[in-house]
């Protein structure tokens, strides 16, 4: 499986950096993520529990990062288990662009999975890790919001984002969240396959 996509963040380059980098944050915005820990010098272990259809699998994984160049870009290797339901692996490079809107995220994945995700389908697999990623995305967004009203509050005066206001602000630092994203899409869709 091959994806590849952008985002607009309405947050700076450094801001969205940071927080692509906090595990309490990834947390928070990968779908059915109840783990994100450091295990080593950028390594991390993930635990996901996903429910597709009538079917609920719990995945472990693990991400490793390198060729990092904050607040730039970064490369991410992940792999993740799924028990009978499969397995996925696979690569992504993530970038951050600084624009006059904030900055732009942008992602190329490359994965494979195995065991009974395998059996679902290209078309299946494809479909469940799209809509992972936007889930990923919404919530990220959202969480940016909160941490940076400020740069959303902007946007809104402009009318370039239609969004409520955001409720609290707190800051962070961290795992790079755009890996995390990837790797989380990549491994949901090998759970959802799994399932």
């Amino acid at each position: 499986m091959d994806m590849q996509a952008s985002r607009q963040l309405a947050v700076t380059q450094q801001q969205a950096w940071d927080a692509l980098n906090d595990p309490a944050v990834l947390k928070t915005c990968i779908p059915g993520c109840d783990k994100v820990e450091a295990t080593g010098e950028n390594q991390y272990a993930i635990g996901m529990a996903l429910k597709i259809g009538p079917v609920s699998a719990r995945f472990t994984g693990k991400i490793t990062l390198s060729d990092i160049l904050p607040p730039e870009s970064y490369k991410l290797s992940f792999e993740g288990q799924g028990g009978p339901a499969g397995f996925g692996k696979g690569s992504a490079a993530v970038s951050l662009a600084p624009n006059a809107e904030g900055c732009e995220l942008s992602y190329t994945v490359h994965a494979s999975v195995g065991g009974k995700v395998a059996q679902l389908g290209q078309r299946l697999i494809d479909g469940a890790a799209k809509s992972m990623a936007e889930d990923f995305f919404k919530r990220f967004d959202d969480e940016m919001q909160r941490q940076h009203p400020e740069s959303y509050t902007a946007k809104m005066v402009m009318g370039e984002v239609e969004t409520e206001a955001p409720v609290a602000a707190s800051s962070r630092p961290a795992i790079p969240l755009w890996v995390w994203a990837v790797g989380a899409a990549v491994l949901g869709l090998a759970v959802w396959l799994g399932s």
